[in-house]
């Protein structure tokens, strides 16, 4: 309550809701089990000033670099694992165990074909398709509400029993700061981290999720984790636990019609009136009411035209996208972003990589001879170079140079060379060194100030700077080879005399 009304207010999503999430579990438990519930408070707070350090370090605004593959994927991923989280609900079953949804799933699945029941899948089953199909009649009608209340009023009457929200506490604690204990800092912060991390990427995450399930919203990351950075030092003041923006929740609430901070600040006003006045009533709704109402969102999260169009996109778009999706479904989601950003960034050197060329070009010669022409044709070869000279670039790059034979001049030609790192400098000294070491004249042409900047830091070329071969445009480089390789050239051999001059002169008989 106290989480989602304080993210909802200083939030940077009209349609996120925030409050504990299960994957906050991973985290929360060993602290749990070693600090007690202070520990747990003592961490959501610390968690609060890191989210609140990270906004004002402006690193939210990151999250927009995700491929949309790794979204897709993700948000794919996300539908499967609410609706497997739905299963033991649904099915009616208690006590299923894994260490992972899908396993807890299963676990359910075979309870279930030990001993069925039918009445919680009816119910479930009932639910979903009031909504999806009340949805599409009437859109502005909240039919997960009518189903919900329709399926506790039947659960009343049906003659088995069903498994229930139970217990609620009706009253709100008082706000305190007994949790804080200075002396622990030190050991509760990579706990901490771990929280503000997972609370950051989960917040940036769905906020993105939600954007891409409406038309004209957008959402301010740095604000959102500000937002959420309020939330979590507010909430252990009265014994909550660390929260984050839920997936599940937030999407329930955009499919529900949510357009503003209202419908999220409601849901935190409403939690607060059904615990201080409805607590009983409330904890008799069945739990496959509630699965329905996911499982119907999870259909609607999923836009298929969408996840169509990208694996038929490109091999490594589908590649990313079908990692992503079964990474969130069998460990998590932290690990699933991981992965798929990893593998889209590696996908995309390659591309950047093979995009950079090292081409030769025709000179223009200019008025000569034909046998000066045919001279510098031999002699004279200039390369252009295209696109990053970067690391994932530098070793082909390398190997075709190092093919170079037969000529006295190599201008290499930088003008159109976009990036250059310093991987790609020292690969570039290096051909340069090698082809000089076989007696060949090196020139460079066309050096931007920025790259001129990283090859003079790590003394690429310095010598060629030295002795003046490095020139400001490519025709200035030209006119240089000419005349070193003229200049090499051997002297043309003495014309032989005629056969009219090689006669002696005789007088006239």
């Amino acid at each position: 309550m106290v989480a989602g009304a304080v993210a909802a207010i200083f939030g940077g999503s009209n349609l996120q809701v925030s409050g504990p999430t299960g994957a906050m579990t991973v985290v929360l438990v060993p602290v749990v089990q070693r600090f007690g519930a202070g520990g747990v408070l003592m961490v959501g707070a610390l968690a609060g000033l890191l989210l609140i350090g990270l906004a004002l370090a402006r690193l939210g605004r990151y999250v927009r670099y995700l491929p949309a593959p790794v979204i897709e994927g993700f948000t794919a991923g996300i539908a499967v694992v609410i609706a497997l989280q739905q299963v033991p609900a649904a099915l009616g079953v208690t006590g299923a165990h894994g260490e992972k949804v899908w396993a807890v799933a299963a676990d359910a699945a075979a309870r279930f074909a030990a001993q069925p029941r039918p009445v919680p899948v009816a119910l479930a089953l009932g639910v979903a398709a009031l909504m999806l199909l009340g949805a599409r009649w009437r859109p502005g009608v909240p039919f997960s509400l009518l189903g919900v209340a329709a399926a506790t009023v039947l659960a009343e009457l049906a003659p088995v029993d069903l498994v229930r929200i139970g217990h609620l506490p009706q009253a709100l604690p008082a706000p305190s700061l007994a949790f804080l204990d200075l002396g622990a800092l030190g050991t509760l912060l990579p706990s901490a981290l771990a929280v503000a991390a997972l609370a950051a990427l989960e917040s940036l995450l769905s906020a993105t999720v939600a954007d891409g399930m409406t038309v004209g919203q957008r959402h301010d990351p740095d604000r959102e984790l500000f937002g959420q950075g309020l939330a979590n030092l507010a909430a252990p003041l009265f014994g909550g636990i660390p929260a984050t923006a839920a997936i599940a929740r937030t999407a329930v609430n955009v499919r529900a019609g949510a357009s503003s901070k209202l419908a999220a600040l409601t849901h935190a006003v409403a939690l607060a009136a059904i615990v201080l006045a409805a607590a009983p009533l409330v904890g008799r709704i069945p739990l496959a009411a509630l699965a329905g109402v996911l499982l119907a969102t999870t259909v609607r999260m999923v836009e298929a035209a969408s996840l169509r169009a990208l694996l038929r996109a490109t091999r490594a778009d589908a590649l990313v996208l079908v990692l992503t999706f079964a990474v969130t479904v069998i460990w998590d989601l932290v690990t699933a972003v991981a992965v798929g950003l990893a593998v889209a960034v590696v996908l995309a050197l390659r591309a950047v990589a093979r995009s950079a060329r090292l081409e030769q070009v025709p000179l223009d010669q200019g008025e000569h001879s034909v046998e000066e022409h045919a001279l510098l044709a031999e002699h004279i070869v200039a390369y252009r170079l295209d696109g990053p000279l970067f690391f994932a670039a530098a070793h082909t790059f390398l190997l075709e140079l190092a093919e170079v034979a037969d000529v006295r001049v190599v201008i290499l030609r930088m003008s159109r060379v976009s990036t250059v790192d310093a991987t790609g400098a020292q690969v570039l000294g290096d051909a340069i060194d090698r082809l000089r070491g076989r007696g060949i004249t090196v020139l460079l042409s066309g050096i931007t100030p920025g790259h001129d900047q990283v090859l003079g830091t790590l003394g690429v070329a310095a010598e060629l700077r030295r002795d003046g071969l490095v020139f400001p445009d490519t025709p200035a480089a030209i006119r240089y080879a000419r005349d070193v390789v003229l200049a090499a050239a051997p002297a043309p051999a003495p014309a032989a005399p005629s056969a009219r001059s090689r006669t002696p002169n005789r007088p006239h008989s």
